[in-house]
C-alpha cells in the first residue's frame, strides 16, 4: 500500500476517489456479464454452424459415393472473396460474417454427371460455412480477450482499489479523530494552567 497523506485534503481526494470506484464498478461488472453471455451465443452460434457444415459434407460424400469416386467439385470452384463488415458488441469491434464469394469455372456439362450443379452449391454452403466458422471463431478470440481485460478491472476494483481507498479513509479519519481528541486535550490542560497561574 502506498504511502497517504494524513490530512483533511488527502481525506477529501480519496473520499472521491472510492466515489469513483464505486461508480465505476457495475458499469465493468455489467460489461463483463454482457461479455460472458455473447460468448455463449457465438459458441451456440458456432457448434450450429459446424454442425450444419458436417451434415452438407456428409450429404456431398453419399453422391459423390454413389455417382463417381474420381470425382472432385474443388476444381470447379474458385473462392474469390471473404465479405465481412464490422460490428459493436459492449464497444467492441467484432468482424461479422456476410458472404463466401464464388467464381464457378466452366465446365462441359456432358463431360460432368447431372447432380454437379446440385453438388456445387452443397460445396459452396460447405465453405461458406467454413469460413464463416472461421470468423466466429476471431469474435471468440476477440470477445474472449476483452472479457479477461474486464475480468482483471472487475477484480482490481473490487479486491484492491476499493477496499484500499475504504483503509486509507479509516486511518485518515482515525488520524484526525487522534489529532482532535489530542487538540481538545492540550486545549484543556492550557486552560488548567491558565486558571490556576490566575488563581495564584
Amino acid at each position: 500500500m502506498a504511502a497517504v497523506k494524513l490530512t483533511k485534503n488527502e481525506l477529501k481526494r480519496q473520499n472521491d476517489m472510492l466515489k469513483r470506484f464505486q461508480r465505476y464498478l457495475p458499469t465493468l461488472q455489467l460489461k463483463k456479464q454482457q461479455l460472458q453471455m455473447v460468448i455463449r451465443q457465438v459458441e451456440a452460434k458456432r457448434r450450429h454452424v459446424a454442425e450444419r457444415r458436417e451434415e452438407l459434407a456428409s450429404d456431398l460424400n453419399e453422391w459423390i459415393a454413389v455417382f463417381s469416386d474420381n470425382f472432385h467439385l474443388e476444381r470447379l470452384i474458385d473462392i474469390e472473396r471473404l465479405v465481412t463488415e464490422s460490428g459493436n458488441i459492449a464497444g467492441i469491434e467484432i468482424p461479422v460474417f456476410k458472404e463466401l464469394q464464388f467464381r464457378i469455372l466452366d465446365y462441359d456439362l456432358y463431360a460432368y454427371p447431372y447432380w454437379v450443379d446440385s453438388g456445387i452449391d452443397r460445396l459452396k454452403e460447405m465453405l461458406s460455412c467454413d469460413a464463416e466458422m472461421r470468423v466466429l471463431d476471431r469474435q471468440l478470440e476477440i470477445l474472449g480477450e476483452e472479457l479477461r481485460i474486464t475480468s482483471q478491472r472487475v477484480n482490481l476494483f473490487e479486491k484492491i482499489k476499493i477496499p484500499e481507498t475504504k483503509e486509507n479513509i479509516r486511518r485518515i479519519r482515525i488520524y484526525l479523530g487522534d489529532q482532535q481528541t489530542a487538540a481538545v486535550v492540550r486545549g484543556k490542560i492550557s486552560k488548567n494552567k491558565i486558571n490556576r497561574s490566575e488563581s495564584t
